[in-house]
C-alpha cells in the first residue's frame, strides 16, 4: 500500500490544477487550497478582522470557487481570481455584520469577547525559549492590533503588499484599483504603522497572522466535507 501523499499535484501549475478540479479531481482542488490558503486567509482577515470569521469566509469562498471553476477563463491569474472572490465574500459578510450591529446594541461583554477574538493568545509551534516566545508573541500581537487599526482603505492593500508580498500590479488587479493608488495607500499605511511600532515593525512582520498547519487542515477538511462526491459530480 502506498503512503498517503497530502500534495500529489505539488509540481503542477494553477491552470492544470484548476482544470483537474473542475472535472471532479478533489485532490487537485485540495492542492489548490493548500497552495493559496495563507494568502487568501490573510486577505479575508484584513477585511473582517476576526480569525474565525476569516476561516468561514475562506470556506464559503472555496465552495463558490469549486462551483464556478469551469467559468475561469484565465483572463487574470488564478491567484488574482481567487483573491477577488475572497474579497467579495469578506466584504459582503462585513456589510451584513455592520447592519446587524446597527440593529443590535453591543454591550461591554460583547466588546470584551470581540477583543479576545481579534487578538488571541498565540502558542509557539517551535521550541523557543519561554522568554523569546513571549517577546515574539507580544510583537505579533502589536502588529496585528495596529494593522487592524488601519483605515479600511489601507488595510487590505497593506496585507497584500507587505505581508503577502504581492506586487503592485497583482494588488491593483486583485482590488481593482489603479497602481498609483496601491502605491500611495501602501506608503501611507507603512508610515502609520512605523509611528506605532518603530523598530519592532521590521523584525516581527514575518510572523503576523500565523497560518499554522491546524488552521490549514481545518479549512481544507471543512471544504472537502461539504463538496459533492465524485459520483455527484458525474451526475451533474
Amino acid at each position: 500500500m502506498h503512503a498517503y501523499d497530502p500534495q500529489p499535484h505539488a509540481h503542477q501549475s494553477d491552470a492544470d490544477l484548476a482544470h483537474l478540479a473542475a472535472h471532479g479531481d478533489h485532490r487537485a482542488f485540495e492542492s489548490l487550497m493548500r497552495r493559496h490558503n495563507r494568502a487568501l486567509y490573510r486577505t479575508a482577515r484584513s477585511i473582517v478582522r476576526d480569525d474565525a470569521e476569516a476561516e468561514d469566509v475562506l470556506q464559503e469562498s472555496y465552495l463558490l470557487v469549486y462551483r464556478h471553476l469551469l467559468d475561469f477563463r484565465g483572463a487574470a491569474s488564478l491567484g488574482t481570481w481567487l483573491t477577488r472572490i475572497v474579497i467579495n465574500e469578506a466584504t459582503g459578510r462585513l456589510r451584513k455584520s455592520q447592519r446587524r450591529a446597527e440593529i443590535l446594541p453591543i454591550g461591554p461583554q460583547a466588546l470584551d469577547d470581540q477583543d479576545k477574538t481579534i487578538m488571541p493568545d498565540a502558542t509557539a509551534d517551535t521550541p523557543e525559549q519561554p522568554e523569546q516566545a513571549a517577546l515574539r508573541n507580544e510583537a505579533r500581537r502589536l502588529i496585528e492590533a495596529n494593522i487592524d487599526a488601519l483605515p479600511d482603505s489601507f488595510r487590505t492593500v497593506f496585507v497584500l503588499r507587505a505581508v503577502e508580498e504581492y506586487t503592485v500590479e497583482e494588488t491593483a488587479a486583485a482590488l481593482n484599483l489603479p497602481e498609483a493608488t496601491v502605491r500611495s495607500r501602501h506608503f501611507r499605511a507603512r508610515a502609520l504603522l512605523r509611528e506605532a511600532l518603530a523598530r519592532e515593525f521590521d523584525h516581527a512582520l514575518d510572523s503576523a497572522f500565523g497560518f499554522d498547519g491546524a488552521r490549514c487542515d481545518r479549512i481544507v477538511v471543512g471544504v472537502l466535507a461539504r463538496m459533492p462526491t465524485a459520483r455527484d459530480d458525474a451526475d451533474t
